[in-house]
């Protein structure tokens, strides 16, 4: 049989996990969800970008975003995982380099008054801070959801998600940002309903 959890450490998990989730700054995740509901309603795209778990976080994210909060007679909003595109991600890691993995498409497609969403646990890696300055180039708004002490995207970009946690701790991080897209997915649900408060289930 294989062995179970011990319960001293299955606690000390939740326990972090618990004052992970009540460290999320509300006035935060609102900004966020009215940045996303102005790029809906003007069709802008919002790109997201991770590396890693965040990869992961991206493209869910961005599936429930474009499939969860679609409605009759709201546009749709128009959102692009940049972890996705497995042989344009390739050819700009294999020929510019890993860092231009992501300023290269958006040099692409991004256009003024899209909206950039990049996800890191350290908020130091260097593909994202240079996706956030390509951005600021093309006159995307930049936001972050951050762990660790935040790093140098916490400065670099216009509007943040930071969820303080131990440097090395990438689970709790990313756990608390995959919660963070869910309760912005949820807002932009409701927004659907005539209850614009009710959260998803």
């Amino acid at each position: 049989m294989p062995e179970t959890p011990s319960t001293p450490l299955l606690m000390t998990y939740l326990d972090a996990l618990h004052k992970v989730l009540d460290a999320i700054d509300v006035d935060a995740v609102e900004r966020l969800v009215a940045r996303l509901r102005l790029a809906r309603e003007e069709r802008a795209t919002v790109f997201v970008a991770g590396n890693g778990g965040s990869a992961a976080t991206a493209a869910h994210w961005v599936n429930d975003l474009c499939k969860a909060t679609r409605a009759a007679g709201r546009p749709s909003i128009r959102a692009v995982s940049l972890t996705d595109n497995a042989s344009f991600v390739t050819a700009l890691a294999n020929d510019e380099g890993y860092d231009r993995v992501f300023a290269g498409q958006l040099e692409n497609f991004a256009q003024a008054g899209d909206v950039l969403v990049v996800i890191s646990a350290s908020g130091n890696s260097p593909n994202l801070v240079r996706a956030v300055d390509t951005a600021r180039e093309h006159g995307v708004t930049t936001i972050a959801l951050l762990g660790f002490d935040g790093g140098i995207l916490k400065e670099a970009v216009d509007d943040f998600v930071w969820l303080p946690t131990d440097v090395g701790a990438y689970g709790l991080a990313e756990t608390g940002h995959s919660a963070v897209a869910d309760i912005v997915t949820s807002y932009l649900i409701a927004d659907n309903t005539s209850e614009r408060n009710t959260l998803r289930r």
